[in-house]
């Protein structure tokens, strides 16, 4: 029924118009930007969710950063120890030289020369930076407990103790080394630099004698053998305070140094035993070199480890612990400065066993790193997969449908005109009343 005041109709209208106007400028808005979650009163826990997700995402961009700049980083100090190998493995080959008799001292000098180039050469690899941060020279060494250097040989019978008589002394397989009271002991070690060597006749002496006569050989008090007294399968005490045993749980003899911490440490030695003629006796010699570094000797320090932050979370980390690869941890240098020597036969046959030790201290480090960066690649391969699987469910939650909020747009639009024009009309018949009562 028409009147003379229409005020609670256009009212009405003016209301829904501006509703649709709202709902216009809302779909408008996720059309422009979108997302369908623009602002909190869009969806107050839709909006905190979406936000929280967000920074997850940017967080894992920056985590796999992380990861292919500390991957980046492990290749430098790889490829440092990697030149280090090989000149590693060329100072074995000038040392297998400079043991062959057809040497003249001469020869062994110009070999020496060139050993002590090599060496320089290796202070310089143990020097490698990133970014500025030493890699190589010991400042990133992890978390370590003071150790005594362990040599442990597995090749003995196992019943054989330090008090066993050489000449009693078995193989693995139980048959005897057949060693002779008449034959000579050689023993050649390394310690700080410099080689020291000595020779006995076998005659009643023990096994743990072997290593009192090399205590003689004017190195001081070099070998503790007092850990040799009895068949056993414990090593020793490693750096992270765990007992250490033979891998197959089998008796095995060891000797260890007799100081305690890098300062004890024994480079290598050498032993052979060579008859009346003197011939040496490989067959026996292979069983009694058989001697490797089970323990190393080292001083207890603070946790230096480079830490790679690989997740989200402030407990997300990696620690990697880089040792020092440097000559004289490597046992080719001594601490004043003196170089691994080939000057004779017997200096350049222990030095054999020091570069054998060098080698397998270098490649322990490198396996640990390239264990490292093989965790680092699956480590990258998950935060990519997590990256794409965050952003697609905050997408899921954020994002707009653009087809259905264009459709929304342009109904609401024309809902929002019509609206407008029946404003309009209402206006008009309100005005047509005033014309009659005129």
């Amino acid at each position: 029924m028409a009147t003379i005041s229409s005020y609670a109709q256009q009212l009405s209208i003016l209301n829904l118009m501006n509703a649709k106007y709202a709902a216009a400028a809302k779909s408008m808005n996720q059309v422009a930007t979108g997302n369908k979650i623009n602002s909190p009163k869009d969806d107050a826990s839709g909006y905190a969710i979406g936000k929280r997700m967000n920074v997850e995402i940017g967080s894992l961009e920056q985590t796999l950063s992380n990861v292919q700049t500390g991957n980046s980083m492990l290749n430098v100090a790889n490829g440092a120890m990697s030149s280090t190998l090989e000149i590693l493995q060329t100072l074995k080959e000038k040392a297998i030289a400079a043991a062959n008799d057809t040497a003249k001292d001469s020869d062994r000098a110009i070999i020496q020369k060139e050993l002590n180039q090599y060496i320089d050469q290796i202070n310089d690899n143990s020097l490698v930076t990133y970014n500025g941060k030493y890699l190589l020279n010991g400042s990133n060494s992890s978390a370590t407990l003071e150790t005594q250097q362990a040599y442990t040989n597995r090749s003995f019978g196992t019943e054989v103790t330090g008090e066993t008589k050489l000449t009693d002394l078995t193989r693995r397989q139980g048959d005897n080394l057949n060693i002779s009271a008449n034959d000579t002991v050689n023993v050649s070690y390394v310690k700080d630099g410099k080689t020291y060597s000595t020779s006995f006749a076998v005659g009643e002496s023990t096994l743990e004698d072997i290593f009192k006569k090399a205590n003689e050989a004017g190195g001081g008090e070099v070998f503790d053998t007092s850990g040799m007294a009895e068949a056993t399968t414990l090593i020793g005490t490693d750096s992270s305070g765990k007992e250490l045993h033979t891998v197959d749980d089998k008796n095995a003899i060891t000797v260890k140094a007799a100081e305690a911490g890098k300062a004890g440490t024994i480079s290598g030695f050498t032993i052979s035993i060579t008859d009346a003629n003197g011939n040496e006796k490989k067959d026996v010699n292979a069983v009694l070199d058989d001697f490797s570094e089970t323990i190393a000797g080292t001083d207890k320090r603070e946790d230096n480890s480079l830490v790679l932050h690989t997740g989200t979370h402030a407990s997300q980390n990696m620690h990697v612990g880089l040792n020092d690869m440097g000559a004289r941890a490597l046992g080719l240098q001594g601490s004043d400065g003196s170089y691994l020597s080939v000057g004779t036969q017997e200096d350049a046959n222990a030095a054999i066993n020091v570069i054998d030790n060098a080698i397998n201290r270098l490649l322990e480090q490198q396996t640990t790193v390239g264990a490292i960066q093989s965790r680092l690649d699956f480590t990258q391969s998950n935060i990519t997969t997590q990256h794409e699987n965050v952003t697609a469910a905050m997408e899921t939650i954020v994002s707009a449908d653009l087809a259905k909020a264009i459709t929304e747009f342009t109904a609401n639009n024309i809902q929002m005109q019509a609206a407008q024009a029946m404003l309009a009309q209402a206006n008009s018949n309100a005005g047509w009343f005033l014309n009659l009562l005129g």
